[in-house]
């Protein structure tokens, strides 16, 4: 399963590429980007366990700092190529068929220009520079789906990006406004996914016991390094 997390993933960041107008190559262990990537986008992604350095490092541009590499196995110590390790997290995995918790709230998909601009600045918390990270072609992206949560007064309560590929579906880019709980949000996001796929995404820190609450389990850890 955790192959497929990786894929999906990669295919996540692949779509929001395009979504910029430069997507990145599939290889056949990496994936990777020879133009630097959207914020918070990783410039390469192992995508097998034998993926290794020179698989991912020579399809990036590594000119300029800030190169960053989704190690998706943490199996690669980057140290020497000059990159600093930025944060580890776990991949999670929800076994299709489960029932999605009782969700709060209106979910449902973005649909139009209007509303992604609205879900991204509540998903940016108000910066108007992270909220243009999502741009409107996202929404015609058939494999992508954007959620969000609705209050009876219209206010935002959470989202999340629901993207789908072969055999699974990927939770990402998952947040809650205000005072709302983010078991809460995990129970929106579920309520929109397909029940009979697996949904897959990783979390760390503060973020993944709310999805361990909410039926995922952990599959695997990552690594993402940050060139200098």
């Amino acid at each position: 399963m955790i192959i497929d997390a990786v894929r999906n993933n990669a295919e996540w960041c692949q779509a929001m590429c395009h979504a910029h107008g430069h997507p990145g190559t599939f290889g056949p262990r990496a994936w990777t980007n020879g133009r630097r990537t959207p914020l918070y986008y990783p410039d390469g992604v192992t995508l097998t366990e034998d993926a290794t350095a020179a698989d991912v490092l020579a399809g990036i541009d590594r000119t300029t700092p800030g190169a960053s590499v989704k190690d998706s196995f943490a199996r690669l110590d980057l140290t020497a190529e000059g990159f600093r390790l930025l944060f580890e997290a776990s991949w999670i995995h929800r076994p299709a068929g489960l029932p999605a918790p009782a969700a709060t709230g209106d979910w449902r998909p973005v649909r139009t220009p209007e509303e992604l601009a609205a879900w991204a600045l509540a998903w940016s918390g108000d910066d108007a520079d992270e909220a243009a990270l999502f741009r409107p072609e996202l929404l015609a992206d058939p494999a992508t789906t954007i959620v969000a949560g609705y209050a009876a007064d219209g206010r935002i309560l959470g989202g999340a990006v629901l993207s789908r590929s072969a055999g699974v579906t990927g939770v990402s880019n998952l947040f809650a406004t205000g005072d709302t709980d983010p078991s809460a949000t995990w129970a929106g996001a579920l309520a929109t996914a397909p029940a009979d796929r697996p949904v897959v995404g990783y979390e760390s820190g503060d973020d993944l016991p709310p999805a361990l609450s909410a039926g995922f389990e952990e599959i695997g850890p990552l690594r993402v390094w940050l060139g200098a």
